[in-house]
């Protein structure tokens, strides 16, 4: 385990975070770089090969319930979950997840998230993607879009993704941070707009629709066009690109056995399709796990109707997460993407440390865990804590737009480089944030 914290730290492996940076050479000073300065730095082609999986967990996530359990606190703080040990030595998580308590030297946990803006929802959605609160109706563009204006439009699939729809009611009705905001609708993302576990599942005309995205998104710039477009060279390699993005919607060219591991659920299908997706090009994918917290089970759970219990989490979300992040994990591995593919899952605000009446836990952005995977992320370590009763972070406190930079990271973009917005106001990319450096050692 690597905890990174008060006192040395260590990772599963033994060696110690001081070794690291003794090692690299990494110090404070080198998170300043410039984007050619971090492409620079790459083997290779450097981060440009890189892509993001954001798996955003609608609802809110407990963190006593998920990978941040207190097992010595008292039952109406502890919950109804025991807790299980993992591959990395005196790390827990929720009994309910042994297939990510098995890859957990795999996956980094940050356990520190917080934030202190208004404890509802859209707040949280709104920082996990754009790093900012939208202002007098005016939104911050998600980060696809950045990825889509700095790095290029790809010639034969969208560079931005949304699995499978968009997030609509969640209470408040202001932005969710899924658009491209001011940037404009030419970096919109791409919305799947059907159930990729659906019998009825129509590839062919997801492909169609695609295309159709991409023409209108480059239309606009067409006079030029070549610096919209990600120069691929006219060759062998770009005509098998060009067949993986014609089958890349496709998963019946699946193994059974391969469908079957991710779960034949809404969100097993997506990330599933997902992982199809960034192999074919596609720089980033944002799979949400659920479209609304109403009428259905999802994480947000105050424990009565029309929201959801713990035991919906232990019944069905827990199982259906685990199965679905260790097939994604397992497969990216396999395939030897996972380097190159950064996998996030956050939920936009964590649950209340004591128990409601009715038996569940409210809103609560004082404190939650999130994980990360692949994409240079160091993985079998624990960044932050919170406190006895996961009620505020105890020591290194992680911010949302911090999240956002160190995604921004993996992909070789330099967060606190200037833009200029249309009112022509300047400024950093992601402001109050930076990469979390212990990550990426």
């Amino acid at each position: 385990m690597l905890t990174v914290g008060r006192g040395q730290s260590q990772s599963c492996a033994g060696v110690t975070r001081r070794d690291f940076l003794r090692v690299g050479g990494l110090g404070l000073g080198g998170w300043g770089l410039s984007l050619s300065g971090l492409n620079a730095r790459e083997t290779g082609r450097g981060n440009r090969e890189r892509s993001a999986i954001l798996l955003l967990l609608v609802g809110g996530p407990s963190q006593l319930e998920t990978f941040d359990p207190k097992p010595g606190a008292p039952a109406e703080i502890r919950g109804p979950f025991d807790s299980i040990a993992t591959r990395c030595p005196g790390v827990r998580i929720s009994e309910h997840l042994p297939r990510l308590a098995a890859r957990l030297d795999r996956v980094a946990i940050v356990r520190s998230v917080h934030h202190d803006a208004a404890p509802i929802h859209e707040t949280g959605y709104q920082l996990l993607q754009t790093g900012r609160l939208c202002r007098a109706g005016e939104e911050w563009p998600h980060l696809g879009s950045w990825v889509a204006k700095l790095q290029g439009i790809p010639r034969d699939l969208p560079p931005f993704l949304v699995l499978p729809g968009p997030i609509s009611s969640t209470g408040v009705n202001i932005p969710h941070g899924q658009s491209a905001g001011w940037l404009g609708s030419a970096f919109d993302p791409f919305h799947l707009a059907a159930d990729p576990a659906a019998a009825d599942f129509d590839p062919q005309g997801v492909l169609d629709r695609a295309r159709a995205f991409l023409d209108a998104a480059v239309e606009p710039h067409e006079s030029s066009r070549e610096s919209v477009l990600t120069r691929f060279p006219t060759s062998e390699a770009d005509r098998i690109f060009s067949r993986a993005g014609r089958n890349a919607f496709d998963l019946g060219q699946e193994r059974e056995a391969v469908r079957d591991a991710y779960g034949r659920t809404t969100f097993g299908q997506s990330c599933l399709l997902a992982r199809r997706l960034v192999e074919a090009g596609v720089r980033l994918v944002t799979v949400n796990m659920f479209e609304t917290v109403f009428n259905q089970v999802t994480w947000d759970c105050h424990g009565v109707s029309p929201f959801s219990t713990l035991d919906d989490y232990a019944r069905d979300l827990l199982p259906t997460f685990d199965r679905a992040f260790a097939a994604l994990l397992e497969d990216l591995e396999r395939s030897g993407r996972l380097e190159s593919t950064l996998v996030l899952a956050a939920g936009e605000f964590g649950r209340t440390p004591r128990i409601n009446a009715a038996g569940g836990r409210d809103h609560w952005p004082g404190v939650w865990s999130v994980l990360l995977a692949g994409g240079g992320i160091q993985g079998g370590q624990v960044v932050g804590s919170s406190d006895a009763h996961a009620a505020a972070p105890a020591d290194r406190p992680v911010t949302l737009p911090d999240l956002v930079a160190s995604i921004d990271h993996s992909l070789g973009i330099d967060a606190s480089q200037y833009v200029t917005r249309p009112d022509g106001q300047s400024h950093a990319l992601v402001e109050d944030g930076k990469p979390i450096q212990e990550l990426f050692v």
